[in-house]
């Protein structure tokens, strides 16, 4: 069924193509049709995810639900954990378009949307009109009209307001599509915003009668002394999770192909081995003191499972949706439990 859509889909603009799906999907729940199109979600192998139960080790990375206005239908897909954003203070319009772009043959996608979203509270209305009891993750940002030194105060309005509404909340930090963003990586802005927004969190936590995790989004843009002191800084604040990684800003594996030279971000199969890397890089540092969550590159269910084995607790998907369909959903959920399982096989004999 999904390739016949998927034709359809891929004869408009990328944009128009993503928000018929959403709606194509919001109305398909509503009207209880998803239960029959979608087959039963399959056993997945239960985790836990800094401090959160989860049935399975799949979940969606943000981007594909900025608003949050189509969590029950995405939730019905098969994630045990779903992700919305990026949002921020204000709702804003991001870059002009076009600015979303398709390459089939790479199963690749290049964005520069620029964190176009409603604002937090929009976000957080369609969150309260939801049905939807699950782990759901909140990924913040800040606006572009904000000067890149004011950008803890976006991150703690975000923060402050997301609170009540989170199982978890994501800081991103990586995205290549607002000015400056990702100079926030260094070590010192890093340690300086992390600092500010875990001791936020822990006077939240005191506020509202539970603790809510937080991770930060890092780049697939970074050398081994970068990662080396992302690791340091992260463990120094006792951050709760690293979600690796967002998308790239090289495009070199695109070549000679004419979108080559688009600016923004690249997702899809040619940032696997980028994200990898970071990933692999990151839990050799980190040595297990926190929990990393894979996402970049995964277009089948091995590339799940790979992230997995190089030391992920969990992995999401976006892109690979686009081109494999709901399909591979739960071929990652069945991959991720055979990886469990095998694991727990080898401790226990």
């Amino acid at each position: 069924m999904y390739t016949l859509f998927q034709s359809l889909l891929f004869s408009l603009d990328a944009e128009r193509a993503h928000h018929l799906t959403l709606a194509a999907l919001k109305r398909a729940e509503k009207m209880g049709l998803l239960c029959f199109s979608i087959p039963k979600t399959p056993q997945g192998k239960p985790i836990k995810l800094m401090g959160l139960d989860l049935p399975n080790a799949v979940g969606l990375a943000a981007g594909l639900d900025k608003n949050g206005e189509c969590i029950d239908a995405l939730a019905a897909l098969g994630f045990s954990f779903l992700e919305v954003g990026t949002v921020t203070p204000k709702a804003q319009a991001g870059n002009p378009k076009p600015r979303l772009f398709r390459l089939p043959e790479k199963q690749a996608i290049i964005n520069r949307m620029g964190f176009n979203n409603h604002g937090i509270d929009a976000l957080i209305r369609n969150i309260q009109t939801s049905r939807f009891r699950g782990v759901l993750g909140i990924n913040i940002g800040k606006n572009a009209a904000t000067p890149i030194e004011n950008a803890a105060a976006d991150y703690l309005i975000c923060l402050e307001k997301a609170y009540p509404h989170a199982s978890y909340i994501a800081v991103n930090i990586s995205s290549p599509n607002t000015q400056n963003l990702r100079s926030l990586q260094s070590e010192d802005e890093l340690q300086t915003l992390l600092g500010c927004l875990k001791n936020r969190q822990t006077q939240l936590a005191s506020q509202h009668g539970r603790y809510v995790p937080l991770a930060v989004k890092i780049a697939p843009d970074l050398d081994e002394a970068q990662i080396a002191a992302i690791a340091e800084v992260a463990v120094q604040t006792e951050i709760d999770g690293i979600i690796a990684t967002n998308t790239t800003i090289d495009k070199s594996a695109l070549s000679p192909h004419s979108l080559a030279q688009e600016n923004g971000g690249l997702s899809g199969l040619p940032v696997r081995e980028k994200s990898n890397r970071v990933l692999r890089e990151l839990a050799q540092h980190l040595n297990g003191k926190i929990p990393l969550i894979g996402v970049g590159g995964i277009v089948s269910a091995a590339d799940a499972a790979n992230k997995l084995a190089l030391g992920a607790s969990a992995v999401q998907v976006y892109s690979g949706l686009v081109f494999q369909g709901p399909a591979l959903v739960h071929d990652c959920i069945r991959a991720c439990a055979a990886v469990a399982s095998d694991s727990s096989s080898v401790h226990t004999s």
